[in-house]
C-alpha cells in the first residue's frame, strides 16, 4: 500500500521554471502532433460529412461504418494496431527528425479523431438554413462553391466551439503515444521517475499539459470572438468602453462631449 509522502516543491519547481533542454524538445513533439494530428482529423471529418450527406447510398455508408468503428474502439488498440500492423517512414528535416512512431501516431490520432469531427462539422452544416444553399444554387453557384462561400463559414460559427475542445483533448492524447516508443511529454517525466522514482516528475509534466491547455484556451476564446463580430455590430467590449470613457479625444472623433452621455 502507497503510503500518503510530501510533494518535492524543488523538482516540481525545477522542472517548470528551470527545465531541462530535452523538456522543450519533448514539448515541441507534443505541440507539432497535436496540431498535425487535429489538421487532418478535421480534413477527414469534413470528407465524412459530406460523404454523409451525398445522395449516394455507398458514399453514406462508407461514413457511417467510419464513425462506427473509430468511435466505438478504443483509442489506444487504434494506436497500437496501426503502429503495428503497417510499415512507417521516418522523416528527416535536417535539425528535426519525426520519428516512425510520431507518424504512426499522428495517423492514428487524426482517423481517431475524424470520426468525431465528422459529427462537429455535420452539425455546424444543418445548422445553416437550407435556403442558404437554395439561393446559392438560384444564382448559378455548384454545390462546391456554395459550400465553400456560403454554408461552411456560416457553418463555422457553430463548428469553432467544440473543435477547440477537441483540440483540448487532443493535446493530452497525445500522452497515449508514450506507449509505442514516441518520446513526447509524457515519456520525459516517464523517464525521470524510472531513473529517480520521485512521483513529483508526473505533477510537474501535469503543470505543462496545464499551460498548454490554458494558452488554448486564450486563442479559442479570440477566435470565437472575431467569428461573432458581426453578431454584436457596434456593441464595445469592456476594454473599448474604458478607453472610451479615459480618452477624451476619442469620444470628440465618435460626436460625443468630452463629459460624455448625460
Amino acid at each position: 500500500m502507497h503510503g500518503l509522502v510530501a510533494v518535492d516543491l524543488h523538482v516540481i519547481w525545477q522542472q517548470v521554471f528551470h527545465p531541462h533542454p530535452i523538456l522543450w524538445h519533448v514539448l515541441w513533439a507534443t505541440v507539432y502532433i497535436s496540431v498535425a494530428s487535429q489538421a487532418l482529423g478535421v480534413l477527414l471529418g469534413l470528407l465524412a460529412a459530406l460523404a454523409r450527406m451525398s445522395r449516394f447510398a455507398v458514399l453514406r455508408w462508407i461514413s457511417g461504418i467510419y464513425v462506427w468503428i473509430f468511435r466505438g474502439t478504443p483509442l489506444l488498440v487504434q494506436i497500437f494496431y496501426i503502429y503495428f500492423a503497417f510499415s512507417w517512414p521516418t522523416l528527416n528535416f535536417g535539425i528535426w527528425t519525426v520519428s516512425d512512431a510520431a507518424i504512426a501516431g499522428i495517423v492514428a490520432l487524426s482517423i481517431n479523431e475524424g470520426a468525431y469531427m465528422r459529427e462537429i462539422i455535420r452539425a455546424g452544416i444543418d445548422s445553416v438554413d437550407r435556403g442558404q444553399m437554395e439561393a446559392a444554387k438560384s444564382v448559378g453557384m455548384t454545390y462546391g462553391k456554395a459550400m465553400r462561400r456560403i454554408i461552411l463559414p456560416q457553418a463555422a460559427r457553430v463548428i469553432v466551439p467544440p473543435l477547440g475542445n477537441e483540440f483540448n483533448n487532443m493535446m493530452k492524447n497525445t500522452s497515449l503515444l508514450f506507449t509505442i516508443g514516441v518520446f513526447e511529454l509524457f515519456a520525459y517525466s516517464e523517464q525521470n521517475y524510472s531513473q529517480y522514482f520521485i512521483a513529483d516528475y508526473f505533477l510537474a509534466i501535469a503543470i505543462w499539459y496545464l499551460f498548454l491547455t490554458t494558452v488554448w484556451t486564450f486563442i479559442q476564446l479570440w477566435i470565437e470572438r472575431r467569428l461573432s463580430v458581426s453578431d454584436r455590430g457596434e456593441e464595445l467590449s469592456f476594454w473599448e468602453r474604458m478607453i472610451l470613457a479615459w480618452d477624451p479625444r476619442i469620444m470628440w472623433g465618435r460626436g460625443m462631449p468630452w463629459w460624455g452621455n448625460r
